[in-house]
């Protein structure tokens, strides 16, 4: 099911931060309250490969998200504990010290079966029924969610492919724009260049100009 252009779901979900605080964290609460643009990303496991490269990246990219109104948010189904073990561990032993910003510990998988991004599938069992095939762990999903709780953004990678965090300051640039001027952003629109009216004039001016 797509979220695109809908509410994110109203579920809180226990968190940690790297101070080792335990929380409860509603995603839709807190862009609306808060009033900032929010970046959700899932990974698939702690203490694994791809994911503290880009737990990483999103934190060397914090302040360029802060400049833009937006909250980090990752997110796993792994335990606080297992979460805070992780963010005690060195960067050069695998680990994602220096991560600032909270983490999700979506344990009962409440979030992550609503957005149906778990690696599961039911299976028929002849003796014991519908059982669980797969790993239950989610895929690389990342959502960007406005100031009133309205996803602009998802995609899905699959888990061997890390995320590059630049295009999601491109998304939230674009989005900006189309929030302030209410003009449209053209393919590989980037802050500073032209964006379009939406109608047939706007699209002819854009494209006899480029």
């Amino acid at each position: 099911m797509s979220f695109t252009g809908k509410s994110f779901p109203s579920i809180t979900v226990d968190a940690i931060d790297y101070l080792g605080d335990n929380l409860q964290i509603n995603i839709f609460e807190k862009a609306v309250k808060e009033g900032k643009k929010v970046l959700l990303f899932w990974y698939p496991k702690d203490f694994t490969f791809v994911c503290p490269t880009e737990l990483h990246a999103f934190q060397e990219a914090a302040a360029e998200f802060e400049k833009r109104n937006t909250v980090l948010i990752g997110a796993s189904c792994d335990t606080n504990e297992v979460h805070f073990a992780w963010l005690n561990t060195a960067k050069d032993n695998g680990g994602i010290e220096g991560v600032e910003y909270p983490i999700l510990a979506d344990t009962n998988r409440n979030l992550s079966s609503v957005l149906g991004i778990l690696d599961v599938q039911e299976v028929e069992h002849p003796e014991y029924g519908t059982l669980a095939q797969g790993s239950a762990v989610t895929y690389r999903a990342t959502y960007l969610i406005d100031e009133t709780g309205r996803v602009f953004h998802e995609s899905v990678n699959d888990m061997p492919l890390g995320r590059n965090v630049k295009e999601y300051l491109r998304l939230i640039d674009a989005y900006a724009h189309v929030q302030k001027f209410g003009e449209v952003c053209p393919a590989n629109w980037e802050e500073g260049k032209d964006a379009m009216n939406a109608d047939r004039k706007g699209v002819a001016d854009y494209l006899a100009k480029h």
